[in-house]
């Protein structure tokens, strides 16, 4: 609705002869509420989906415990050992074990941090999630136990945020429940676009976005800000459970990114940045320490509004 205003405010640039009157900007708003309704049948398990493991539980603490087993055996073999050895082999041994506790240590302290997930896993971290899966080692009962299953390591190797293709594609396909949810309604006259308002926010200018591939003669001035705003609060939404809230300049340069690859409207990105609505955002509904400094001639994708 900021951007909304910016646009009925501004009297230069090629928004200069828009405006909306009340009942088109409530449409906006009423738009705005229902565009992601669809969500109600996401299972709830990916939409809190908070870390890498998480299920039920945060499988990292299953991963934690069989670390602990791991070294636990390791100290009863190397107990076992001891009163067999002389003094120099004892002591080589004691230290090979020593080792051996420093490597799953810092193997499990690796775990963890890829466990949090994060924008970009780079594939030498992925090959070391592969490869300290494939660990193995006897139990007390003599049977054998690997240090992750394979679905463990397929979600430890996820490289952006923390799911999975398809559990990225079960979350894209609440738009379709959103459009067959609205389609299905009766409006009155005066909310008769809601529906492809709201139903558009993950498409692209360059026809490229889900789940109907509309382009940029498809996609109306109001369903191309449903587009922005969306985004902007994806990054910077500050209680997200998998995800701290971005700070200005990292969401503002992300979607600047966008604009250049042909995702979101150049003139809404450049209004949205020159105007200050992003900042009138932030400090709206942003945490303090997200609030930091946008350097507007450095960002990428962003042109005068002229």
């Amino acid at each position: 609705m900021l951007l909304a205003d910016a646009i009925n405010n501004t009297d230069h640039g090629p928004y200069a002869d828009t405006q909306w009157n009340d009942e088109e900007m409530y449409e906006l708003k009423v738009a705005a509420w229902l565009h992601d309704c669809g969500k109600i049948t996401t299972p709830e398990a990916i939409i809190d989906k908070a870390t890498k493991l998480h299920t039920l539980i945060d499988r990292i603490e299953l991963v934690e415990g069989r670390f602990r087993e791991h070294k636990q055996q390791l100290e009863i073999e190397l107990l076992r050992a001891l009163p067999r050895l002389d003094p120099t082999a004892a002591a080589d041994t004691h230290a090979d074990f020593e080792a051996r506790c420093a490597q799953l240590d810092d193997d499990l302290a690796f775990l963890q941090k890829a466990n949090i997930g994060g924008e970009f896993m780079a594939p030498e971290d992925q090959a070391r999630v592969a490869q300290i899966g494939q660990c193995e080692w006897l139990d007390v009962n003599g049977q054998t136990r690997r240090m992750l299953s394979d679905d463990e390591i397929k979600n430890l190797c996820i490289i952006r945020g923390t799911l999975t293709e398809e559990e990225r594609q079960i979350m894209r396909d609440h738009i379709k429940v959103t459009i067959d949810m609205l389609e299905s309604l009766p409006y009155p006259r005066n909310l008769s676009n809601v529906t492809e308002i709201a139903c558009n926010h993950h498409e692209s200018l360059n026809g490229k976005g889900y789940p109907r591939g509309l382009d940029a003669e498809q996609l109306s001035l109001r369903a191309r800000i449903m587009c922005i705003a969306d985004i902007f609060e994806a990054l910077t939404s500050a209680d997200r459970p998998y995800k701290q809230g971005m700070k200005l300049s990292q969401s503002m340069t992300i979607m600047g990114r966008m604009v250049e690859e042909g995702h979101l409207d150049p003139d809404l990105f450049a209004l949205f940045a020159h105007s200050g609505t992003y900042r009138k955002y932030g400090e709206r509904h942003m945490a303090e320490r997200q609030l930091d400094e946008v350097e507007l001639g450095s960002l990428p994708g962003l042109r005068e509004y002229v």
